[in-house]
């Protein structure tokens, strides 16, 4: 299975691209995410390329800038590619949805890029649910 949930917060504006051969868009960012340490008490962030295909890729385009948080979930994808000589391999995590959660210095949003219409449910909701609520 190859799953992937991350939050983060965009390190630049998401890049816009031309239509490919078959007629797609696709835009890339990517996401700082924070990992903590416990011995040391010192966080430090990864840093995730994050592909996005379509009309996610024109609402991210559209709506998202940089230090957004974001949840995206989708799959690893890797790829490869030679400079100078040098094979180099690359990690992307390829969105089947980026949930917009907040804009640079601002309270979260409301809508999303990908929430249907009626589900009101955000991460920080998520996070308010109970252990002993949970059925297992």
């Amino acid at each position: 299975m190859n799953k992937v949930f991350l939050i983060g917060r965009l390190t630049q504006d998401p890049q816009a691209s031309t239509p490919t051969d078959g007629g797609h868009t696709y835009c890339r960012f990517s996401i700082a995410v924070n990992r903590n340490y416990s011995r040391d008490g010192d966080n430090r962030a990864d840093f995730i390329n994050i592909i996005t295909w379509d009309a996610l890729a024109t609402n991210c385009v559209k709506y998202l800038v940089k230090g957004s948080q974001v949840a995206v979930m989708g799959s690893i994808q890797t790829g490869s590619y030679e400079r100078d000589g040098i094979k180099r391999q690359t990690f992307d995590v390829r969105a089947d949805q980026v949930e917009f959660l907040t804009r640079a210095n601002s309270a979260p949003q409301q809508g999303t890029g990908t929430q249907p219409a009626g589900r009101d449910q955000t991460i920080d909701t998520l996070k308010a649910v109970d252990d002993d609520d949970m059925p297992f």
